[in-house]
């Protein structure tokens, strides 16, 4: 069956950096745009980034331009999201999911500490 894990998340202090990582098995990745969502405690989930299954065109979230890339290595079967410049308000669970399908990891927490 499909598979998303997510690693990298953690605590980190304003301002720092973290990597997040989505290993994805059970379909052909390369054939699939992928994207990042976010949820906060007490607020809905929100895009973050995706980047499109061959050409690697990538779209942001208002609140993330500038500061987050997301990237993807098919040979691997795995997307990444690097966050920079991080605030206090990007503490929530990140997910990451295969766009347009219902496939979605468990998450990971990011803590962001003023």
């Amino acid at each position: 069956q499909v598979q998303l894990v997510e690693s990298g998340g953690g605590l980190v202090q304003a301002g720092g950096s973290l990597r997040l990582s989505c290993a994805v098995s059970g379909l052909t990745f390369s054939n699939y745009d992928m994207g990042w969502y976010r949820q906060a405690p007490g607020k809905e989930r929100e895009f973050v980034a995706a980047i499109r299954r061959s050409s690697g065109f990538t779209s942001y979230g208002d609140s993330v331009k500038g500061r987050f890339t997301i990237s993807r290595d098919n040979a691997k079967n795995t997307v990444y999201l690097k966050m920079n410049s991080l605030k206090p308000e990007d503490t929530a669970i990140y997910y990451c999911r295969v766009m347009f399908n219902t496939y979605w990891g468990q998450g990971t927490q990011v803590t962001v500490s003023s």
